[in-house]
């Protein structure tokens, strides 16, 4: 099982560096004026809000879900399951802030990215996560 958590953990924080990597890229192109910021208002801009975030409301459920819809028996599909969570999860952060730099700062954007940011933070692989997603549901447990 340490396998699987080290394996996981590089998809977690290699999300987590991609983000970083467009951040930077983002900010440092938008302030030396490489490109024009889009009006959110045109077409264009309307187009890149509505795809982050319908990205956002579909990926983020989806990817949360994911392992309690498919129930893995095996620890590699446990593995690829979890490697999926992860990267549906997070796509939006960086999408998030790339939207955000390239509309010029518009808020609401840096807002979907967090919210990803913090639906990532559920996905965090660890030793406990995975014991308790492999072991099977007790029929004769009360639920409330």
């Amino acid at each position: 099982m340490n396998n699987v958590v080290r394996h996981l953990n590089w998809y977690y924080y290699g999300v987590m560096i991609l983000s970083i990597i467009a951040l930077t890229v983002m900010y440092y192109a938008f302030m030396h004026q490489w490109y024009t910021p889009l009006d959110r208002f045109t077409t264009t801009g309307m187009v890149v809000q509505y795809f982050v975030i319908f990205d956002a409301l579909i990926t983020i459920p989806l990817g949360l879900y994911l392992i309690k819809w498919r129930k893995p028996q095996t620890l590699e599909a446990y593995q690829k399951l979890a490697v999926w969570r992860i990267l549906l999860v997070s796509n939006t952060m960086p999408l998030g802030l790339i939207a955000f730099y390239w509309m010029g700062g518009y808020r609401s954007m840096m807002w979907v990215s967090a919210i990803a940011a913090i639906a990532w933070f559920f996905t965090k692989p660890t030793l406990a996560k995975v014991d308790k997603e492999m072991t099977p549901d007790d029929p004769n447990m009360p639920t409330y």
